[in-house]
């Protein structure tokens, strides 16, 4: 399918993060063309564990499969507390895994969720 809109997530520490930076910096400056990566990244398995949870994984899959609704919609399909999941969207949100269309309802920027998680460095 061309033109997919994949979102990666990794583990990396802030040194690799830099590295990369600097590499694609370098590569921009000496005219290569560079495809966009967007990622979401984590210093440690906890930390990706302790913020993209079970229940959130749920939302995006039930987003993802039932398209754009407001969050009421979202917990209503889901049968969850209605705070809890508003929360789990501006988690989400803030990880830009979902969005916000103009009319207020969410649903989910990516085709795709690539997950990257190295056993050993």
């Amino acid at each position: 399918m061309a033109g997919k809109k994949v979102i990666h997530v990794d583990l990396f520490s802030l040194d690799a993060l830099g590295e990369r930076f600097i590499e694609t910096w370098e590569r921009v400056a000496s005219g290569e063309a560079v495809e966009p990566y967007h990622a979401v990244g984590f210093e440690t398995l906890e930390t990706l564990l302790r913020t993209l949870t079970p229940r959130r994984w749920e939302l995006l899959s039930y987003l993802r499969q039932h398209g754009q609704m407001t969050v009421y919609g979202l917990a209503k399909g889901l049968r969850r507390n209605y705070k809890n999941v508003h929360g789990d969207v501006n988690a989400l949100e803030e990880l830009d895994l979902i969005g916000r269309t103009e009319d207020g309802k969410v649903e989910v920027l990516w085709d795709e969720i690539e997950a990257h998680i190295r056993l050993a460095a």
